[in-house]
């Protein structure tokens, strides 16, 4: 698939899916007379607030020529129909709980994972699978415990925030999402696989969770 293409199809998409978290933010805030429904839009809002922060790294052209772009798009569609799937669906909470701070907790958490992993790899970080004639192996922060814990953070963000708003569609949807990672993953490892020093790196750490995988 052309780069060209690739971004901007992810160009088309950013907006879309701001405009579609907006209208859930507005539809809960709308209801912020039941309380459920104000935590729901506070919610949407970081996530929205998320979306914005990796906007820039979601549009960027890299400087070097992708390796491979097939996954990108896959990607792309099945994280945003996740979030919005969630955020769109009616809200089963009828009152406020104290099992509310689990997947809230879990989403914040991973949240944060996700943005000092990337913080972290720094330059080398891309939302294309990209060899840069100078890369290296990254080896500190949360790297020094799983080989992708942006994907980590990702996935475990998005499963605190089905949680919260839960419904078969975003399930089944996050479900793809875990899929579409799996791929990306062994697409972006063959890449990786040429860098010095990889392939001892990667056989002293799972991929993204320690002792599962």
């Amino acid at each position: 698939m052309n780069q060209r293409v690739v971004v901007a199809g992810l160009r088309a998409l950013l907006p879309t899916t701001v405009a579609l978290f907006v209208v859930a933010i507005v539809a809960h805030a709308a209801q912020a007379n039941r309380p459920p429904h104000l935590v729901a839009a506070l919610l949407c809002g970081v996530y929205l607030l998320w979306i914005l922060v990796e906007a820039r790294i979601t549009v960027r052209h890299p400087a070097q020529e992708s390796a491979e772009n097939n996954t990108l798009l896959p990607y792309a569609l099945t994280r945003a129909g996740v979030g919005v799937s969630a955020a769109l669906w009616p809200l089963r909470w009828d009152r406020l709980s104290v099992w509310m701070a689990v997947p809230i907790a879990l989403f914040i958490g991973a949240v944060t994972l996700r943005l000092v992993a990337i913080r972290t790899l720094g330059r080398f970080y891309s939302h294309h699978v990209v060899r840069y004639s100078d890369h290296s192996i990254v080896t500190t922060g949360p790297y020094r415990l799983v080989r992708h814990p942006a994907y980590t953070g990702m996935l475990l963000a998005n499963a605190g925030f089905v949680a919260f708003f839960v419904n078969p569609l975003s399930a089944v949807l996050l479900v793809a999402l875990c899929a579409v990672v799996i791929w990306r993953i062994g697409v972006e490892e063959r890449v990786l696989l040429d860098v010095p020093g990889y392939g001892t790196y990667s056989r002293g750490r799972a991929r993204l969770l320690p002792g599962v995988w």
